[in-house]
């Protein structure tokens, strides 16, 4: 009797410290740290830009992956090609998980070259995950002289393009294009939207600009602007062509016609990199792990979910997303580059 009731006091004992030592976890997940919170989305980009309208689908969809199911709001913050979201992000968002940003993937060009504005380090950034991946185009004007590259390699008048800033592809493309083919162009920079842009080219302002393959083909004007012929595209930034754009020829097929240098081909490279990290979701540097994981596991199951995937196909947005430790990889990875690379950058971008 006495070793029976030695043994039922044991179990007993076991499974009192078991019961106890999950109970962190019950709590836990009783009472999360998202339920009755508000998750805030800084855009870099006024409302209606395709970053605008991505970052609000993610947010509708992502609320449900997260515990506690937190409210998520988007607050626009255009300016200096999404460095001003980005420095907000980086210094006001406190580190708690409640202030992501959806800011320009190129800005890492502005902090490699030192520029003032920069108030961040790219590669500190909580990295959550991007919908998709983001091979750049150049639109002209149907109406203009400047059919093909060519046309514009001996043009007496220079096209011009608009641009949103310095980190933008409506700037670092045209100038990419500059050094590896010997083009030409006068870049009209300060407007404070891709829309802003658009408008711009229908008022005869400007007749170009560089913008994603993706949101060419994914909102207005430009569904408009194909059917009516207003434009064509004269160039993509992809190894190969997209399957949209199969009468457009890429950059590398341009630098093999024209024989451009190695060192301007490595260039090219480097720059067109940012292209990889698409529409990244960030968030503010010293997040806690756990809630790390708890943002990226939500946007990797809201990339799977049905009722997000029925919304996009309606839009007609593409889909390719990238997980956010791969983001970080390649954050980490754009911004360590040699002396000889930011020398390099810093002659043609600035010039």
């Amino acid at each position: 009797m006495k070793t029976g009731a030695s043994t039922t006091a044991l179990l007993f004992f076991l499974l009192v410290a078991r019961s106890l030592s999950s109970a962190p976890d019950l709590f836990a997940q009783a009472d999360p740290f998202y339920k009755g919170k508000t998750i805030r989305i800084v855009v870099g980009t006024t409302a209606g830009d395709l970053y605008d309208l991505w970052a609000r689908v993610i947010g509708t969809h992502m609320a449900k992956q997260i515990p506690g199911n937190p409210d998520i709001i988007v607050q626009n913050m255009p300016g200096a090609a999404s460095i001003i979201a980005a420095n907000h992000v980086y210094n006001v968002g406190k580190p708690d998980g409640l202030t992501l940003g959806a800011v320009f993937p190129s800005i890492y060009f502005d902090q490699l070259l030192g520029r003032k504005e920069v108030q961040f380090d790219y590669g500190k950034f909580i990295w959550i995950g991007s919908p998709v991946k983001g091979d750049q185009q150049m639109f002209m004007r149907s109406d203009t002289p400047y059919k093909t590259i060519e046309d514009i390699r001996k043009a007496s008048v220079p096209p011009r393009c608009g641009s949103t800033g310095t980190a933008s592809p409506s700037y670092y493309v045209p100038k990419v294009m500059e050094e590896v083919l010997g083009t030409k162009f006068t870049i009209v920079t300060g407007y404070q939207s891709g829309q802003g842009i658009d408008l711009a080219i229908e008022q005869g302002e400007v007749h170009c600009r560089a913008a994603t393959v993706e949101v060419f083909f994914a909102r207005e004007p430009y569904h408009t602007w194909r059917k009516k012929g207003f434009v064509r595209n004269i160039i993509q930034t992809g190894r190969k062509r997209d399957r949209r754009l199969p009468d457009t020829p890429t950059i590398y097929e341009f630098m093999g016609q024209y024989k451009t240098p190695e060192q301007s081909r490595r260039l090219a490279t480097v720059v067109l990199a940012g292209d990889n990290l698409g529409r990244p979701l960030i968030g503010t540097p010293g997040i806690p792990p756990d809630r790390v994981k708890i943002l990226r596991e939500a946007f990797a199951k809201t990339m799977t979910d049905p009722d997000f995937l029925a919304d996009i196909k309606k839009r007609r947005y593409d889909l390719d997303p990238t997980a956010g430790e791969e983001l970080e990889a390649l954050a980490k990875e754009v911004v360590a580059q040699p002396s000889e690379v930011i020398a390099r950058m810093r002659k043609v971008l600035e010039k």
